[in-house]
């Protein structure tokens, strides 16, 4: 499967919404995918630069094997350029390090050693490295290995359309509702994003979605209203929603760390607009799942790493209401 196409005399990439169009030895926007003649080459294919064992909650992901540990990877480069990146010295990061080759039978043997049921492509944008992250995926399925995906939603249409059957789950940054400061602030287009969101949906992919509230950039109540209401009308009420603080780093050092009154006013206009799965992340409080019809606890959640399910196949054990989410690896 290749993800480029010839144009005259360039060679257009079909890894992300920029579509970038490439002359011989010209590298993309992402800064790792080359026209080296004959095609668009994956510069960063094999070489991940962080590899670690996670708890599944850090994607985050709350309705996907919860309680499990999960490889996670991921390379250099990045198609955004997000002021508040927090791994800017992974993601805004051009030169790799080739020294050592990760093969894909590699990565899948690590998985099988750590006994994680999952393998994560995170840290940067996974779409800028999918040649990697797919032929990783389809390895890690002869095991049964899961495989999630997390993301700023700008993939092609073409790797959407591929993902579907080979990724499992995703995790999508909704950053913004405003087109102007995901193209100055971002380097993306929001339409594009949630279109894609949209195409997501129709997939058998696992979805989640999380906002990192930036004080005065998008956590006005108007903000917040418009991405509830567009995930509701588009999603349903039964998407996770994870609302998670800003700290400063990057570019932003100046703004202040988001307010908890600013995350639990988000929490709840999400409530209001009838989402049953909202939590707030990076801050100590509540992120216990309950059960919409009846109330009882169906996850809890105090710490990374101490998660208690108590959901039964995919229902409450309380009252058999269906949860929605991916309970068995």
């Amino acid at each position: 499967m290749t993800f480029y196409k010839q144009l005259d005399e360039r060679m257009q990439c079909t890894l992300c919404q920029h579509y970038c169009k490439l002359k011989v030895s010209q590298v993309g926007i992402c800064g790792v995918n080359k026209n080296v003649g004959d095609k668009v080459e994956c510069l960063v294919y094999g070489y991940p630069c962080a590899l670690n064992v996670d708890p599944i909650e850090k994607k985050p992901l709350y309705h996907f094997l919860p309680g499990s540990k999960i490889l996670s990877l991921g390379t250099v480069g990045c198609n955004f350029h997000c002021n508040f990146c927090q791994n800017w010295g992974i993601s805004q990061e051009k030169k790799i390090d080739k020294r050592v080759f990760y093969s894909v039978e590699k990565i899948v043997a690590l998985a099988k050693q750590e006994q994680t049921p999952s393998i994560a492509f995170t840290y940067n944008e996974p779409t800028i490295f999918y040649p990697y992250a797919r032929d990783i995926a389809l390895e890690a399925k002869k095991y049964g290995i899961k495989s999630v995906y997390v993301s700023n939603g700008y993939e092609s249409q073409e790797v959407i359309e591929d993902m579907d059957g080979i990724i499992d789950a995703i995790n999508i940054d909704l950053k913004s509702f405003n087109p102007k400061y995901y193209q100055k602030s971002l380097g993306g287009n929001l339409e594009k994003v949630l279109e894609n969101i949209k195409h997501f949906a129709d997939k058998n992919i696992w979805i989640e979605l999380t906002t990192l509230l930036v004080p005065s950039k998008n956590d006005s109540e108007e903000e917040i209203t418009k991405m509830a209401s567009f995930i509701v009308e588009n999603l349903g009420v039964n998407v996770p929603w994870h609302l998670s603080a800003f700290h400063p780093n990057y570019k932003e050092t100046s703004l202040p760390r988001t307010p908890l009154d600013s995350l639990q006013r988000a929490y709840r206009i999400a409530k209001e607009h009838g989402m049953n799965y909202v939590y707030l992340g990076n801050v100590n409080t509540e992120s216990s799942t309950f059960c919409p019809n009846c109330g009882d606890i169906l996850i809890q959640r105090s710490t990374f790493t101490e998660t208690n399910s108590f959901i039964k196949g995919t229902s409450c054990p309380q009252c058999s209401a269906k949860i929605e989410g991916v309970f068995d690896a």
